[in-house]
């Protein structure tokens, strides 16, 4: 059986895993920014630009991935800019020597300015275009957002972190425990009708060119529709209520949007910093991982995240923000 991590996916395993379908690579392989899988960009004979694509092994089924493949297809099949894996000898989904992966189109673009009102106006329409399509039908095989997965599981994970120094545990928790169980309970008295999401919307998952272009649909699940919108918002309070506002405005040119979902906002936020922790303490054993993240072992690290969960329990316990 493959392992979790990369430990077997050296250069000429990757090469073949290309030249399997019929591509040979002609420029070398530039590692693209991702963790939790193994991306390059390259040049084909035919001198187009890819992108290769190597799933972490065990961490998605081959249901739950080809279920990611066609929501990207579905969607550009609707003009929707989204960059979709490529069909080859009939599939999107190839698997060699127990790794699976997948080659996409290289896409260019510089990243969105989540500052800019009439960029936000545009990414508020498109996200609103990608709910129109993704609320006929719900993933069979990929998750549902919970915060049994998002914030119950990850404060178990973290109580076992060998990395927090002993002189901030205590602190650590006093101020995480309250942050899980005050989002926790905002969640769950919020209803929701969860859709399929791109899962993971952030500015880093969009480039700009003439307009955005979605990228990176691993995260992909059902949950509700402010989860593609919230990470849009930065800046002070009244700053979010005008992004906010703009946003949902376009938004609604092309689908409905439910304003009780304004209330998961900050929940949603604390659920991204708590799962954040626990996800770089899971992959802690995968070397990539203290290579690119050293500050995590660093007991400055945790005590910024004690002074962030206080702030992030205090925006808990404020109103929600609300349409101009």
């Amino acid at each position: 059986m493959t392992k979790f991590d990369f430990s077997g996916l050296g250069p000429d395993l990757i090469l073949d895993a290309i030249e399997s379908l019929g591509i040979r690579v002609e420029s070398g392989l530039l590692a693209l920014n991702s963790y939790e899988n193994r991306v390059y960009q390259f040049m084909a004979e035919d001198k187009r630009r890819y992108v290769v694509k190597f799933y972490r092994p065990q961490r998605w089924t081959e249901l739950q991935i080809n279920e990611e493949h066609q929501f990207s297809l579905e969607l550009a099949s609707h003009e929707i800019p989204v960059v979709a894996p490529l069909m080859s000898n009939g599939r999107t989904l190839h698997d060699y020597q127990g790794y699976y992966f997948a080659l996409f189109p290289s896409a260019g673009g510089r990243q969105f300015e989540v500052d800019n009102l009439e960029q936000l106006e545009w990414m508020g329409r498109f996200i609103g275009r990608i709910h129109a399509v993704s609320k006929s039908a719900k993933f069979e095989h990929r998750p549902t957002l919970t915060v049994e997965e998002f914030l119950i599981e990850p404060l178990s994970q973290l109580k076992n972190n060998e990395l927090i120094p002993d002189y901030l545990h205590s602190p650590f928790f006093a101020i995480l425990e309250p942050v899980v169980k005050k989002a926790s309970e905002l969640y769950r008295a919020t209803p929701t009708d969860n859709i399929r999401l791109h899962g993971d919307c952030h500015p880093g998952n969009i480039l700009w060119r003439d307009g955005p272009t979605f990228v990176d649909l691993d995260d992909c699940r059902n949950g509700p529709a402010i989860q593609d919108l919230w990470m849009m918002l930065s800046g002070d309070r009244q700053q979010q209520t005008l992004q906010l506002d703009t946003l949902i405005k376009a938004y609604q040119e092309f689908a409905e949007f439910d304003k009780e979902q304004l209330k998961l906002v900050e929940p949603m936020r604390a659920i991204r910093m708590v799962h954040y922790m626990a996800w770089l303490n899971k992959r802690w054993q995968d070397p990539a991982f203290p290579q690119a993240f050293p500050w995590f072992a660093d007991g400055k690290y945790w005590e910024q995240q004690i002074l962030a969960l206080k702030e992030q329990l205090s925006a808990l316990q404020e109103p929600p923000l609300v349409l101009l």
